[in-house]
C-alpha cells in the first residue's frame, strides 16, 4: 500500500518543474547569489499579492520576527506577548533579543492568540506577537484593538497564512501581512509558499520600518562599506527568490484547491466520533497549510493513520511554556488550559494541491474506520 504523506514535495516540484528549473539556471548563469535581480523582484510580486507597499526577503521566517524585533528595540528586561501553541521560532527570537516571551492562552476554537487571555497579559509587555495558526489569521480586530489601548506594537507571525484573509463588514479583505505594523511570513519547503530551503518575508506599510528592517539584514548597511548601525547576515538568496518567484503564480489557485480538500474533509467527518473540525469564522479566511482535527483520542488515532501508511501528523505536542527550553520561565501545568487542551487532543490530516480525491477519500475511510471500531 502506498503512503500517503503529509506534504508531498516531490509532486509540488513535478507540477512546477520546468519554470523552476529554468528560473534557477538563470541564477546560476548569471552567479548574481546574493541580491540578484530574483530578490527585487519577488519582494515587489509578494508585495503586490499581500496588498502592502513593501516586502523584504530574508533568510527565514524566524530572521524576520528576529529582524522586527531588532527593529522595535526589543532587548534586556523586555517581554513580548506570544502565544504557546505554535511552534518554538516564535519565541525564540524574544529569547535571542534578551527579551522574555510572556506566553498567551488561545481561543477554544481556532487555537489562535485569545484575545481575553491577551488583555490580561498585555500590561508592561514590549509587543505583542499573534500567530496566524494552521492558514487561519488570529482576530486581529481585537488584538489590534487591545494592543492600540496599551500602545503597543503588534507583529504578526503569518508563517502558515500566505494568502490568509480578514473580512471587513462592508465586504472588503485584507490579506495577511497587512493587517499591523509588520507580517513576517516562512517559505519553509512544506509551507503554502515554500522554498528550496530556508526563506523568508517580512511586510509593512510603514517605510521608516521597512527601511529599518532592509538595513539590518544587510549588516546595517545602505552601501557596501558603510554600515551605519550594527546589523545581522539575514538576507534572502537568489535562488530562493527565483523558485519562490514561480511558485507565487500558483500560490492563489493552490490556496483554494486547499480550501476545497478541506471543505470534502469537513463534509466527511462532521459529527464522526468525537471529532472536532476546524472551526469556520465568517470574518476569516482560512488558507489551510494544515486540516487540523481535535479528539480526546489523538494518539490512538494517530498510531490507527500511520499504521495504515497515512502521513498524520500532531502540530504541537508540547507547548511552549512546558518545554525545557523555557522550564526556567516557571509556568506551571495547568497554567494556560486551552493550550494544553490543543496540545493533547489536535492531529492533522494530509493536506496539499496535490492532494487526490482517491488518496483523500482513503485517508477519510481510515480515519472513519477507526472510530466506528472504538
Amino acid at each position: 500500500m502506498n503512503k500517503i504523506p503529509l506534504v508531498d514535495l516531490k509532486a509540488n516540484y513535478a507540477r512546477l518543474k520546468s519554470g523552476i528549473d529554468a528560473a534557477m539556471q538563470d541564477v546560476i548563469d548569471n552567479t548574481r547569489f546574493i541580491q540578484g535581480a530574483e530578490v527585487g523582484e519577488f519582494e515587489a510580486d509578494f508585495a503586490a499579492f499581500s496588498g502592502v507597499e513593501h516586502a523584504i526577503g530574508v533568510g527565514s521566517g524566524t530572521a524576520a520576527l528576529h529582524l522586527c524585533l531588532a527593529a522595535l528595540g526589543v532587548g534586556p528586561g523586555d517581554e513580548v506577548a506570544v502565544p504557546a501553541h505554535t511552534f518554538i521560532a516564535t519565541a525564540e527570537p524574544v529569547s535571542w533579543m534578551g527579551a522574555r516571551p510572556r506566553f498567551v492562552d488561545v481561543d477554544p476554537e481556532t487555537g489562535c492568540m485569545d484575545p481575553i487571555a491577551l488583555k490580561s497579559a498585555i500590561d508592561g509587555v514590549k509587543a505583542v506577537m499573534p500567530v496566524h495558526l494552521y492558514g487561519l489569521p488570529a482576530d486581529m480586530s481585537a488584538i489590534s484593538a487591545i494592543a492600540a489601548d496599551a500602545g503597543v506594537p503588534v507583529i504578526e507571525d503569518a508563517a502558515q497564512a500566505h494568502g490568509a484573509e480578514v473580512i471587513s463588514p462592508d465586504g472588503t479583505s485584507r490579506r495577511a501581512g497587512s493587517l499591523a505594523l509588520a507580517g513576517c511570513f516562512s517559505f519553509y519547503p512544506g509551507k503554502n509558499l515554500g522554498a528550496f530551503g530556508d526563506a523568508g518575508m517580512i511586510t509593512s506599510n510603514d517605510a521608516a520600518f521597512a527601511d529599518q528592517v532592509r538595513m539590518l539584514r544587510d549588516h546595517g548597511r545602505t552601501s557596501k562599506y558603510e554600515h551605519l548601525i550594527v546589523g545581522y547576515a539575514h538576507r534572502l538568496d537568489t535562488l530562493q527568490a527565483a523558485v519562490l518567484k514561480v511558485k507565487l503564480t500558483t500560490l492563489a489557485e493552490d490556496n483554494e484547491r486547499r480550501r476545497a480538500l478541506a471543505a470534502r474533509y469537513t463534509e466527511a467527518l462532521s459529527g464522526v466520533g468525537d471529532l472536532v473540525t476546524p472551526a469556520e469564522t465568517p470574518d476569516r479566511r482560512s488558507v489551510y497549510h494544515l486540516y487540523v482535527l481535535r479528539t480526546a483520542q489523538r494518539d490512538a488515532l494517530l498510531r490507527h493513520l500511520n499504521g495504515a501508511a497515512v502521513g498524520a501528523g500532531v502540530h504541537y505536542p508540547i507547548p511552549l511554556h512546558r518545554q525545557p527550553a523555557y522550564a526556567s520561565l516557571g509556568y506551571a501545568e495547568g497554567s494556560l488550559p486551552q493550550t494544553e487542551a490543543w496540545a493533547r487532543e489536535c492531529v492533522s490530516l494530509p493536506l496539499y494541491p496535490e492532494l487526490t480525491e482517491e488518496q483523500q477519500d482513503r485517508v477519510i475511510a481510515e480515519v472513519r474506520g477507526f472510530f466506528a471500531n472504538a
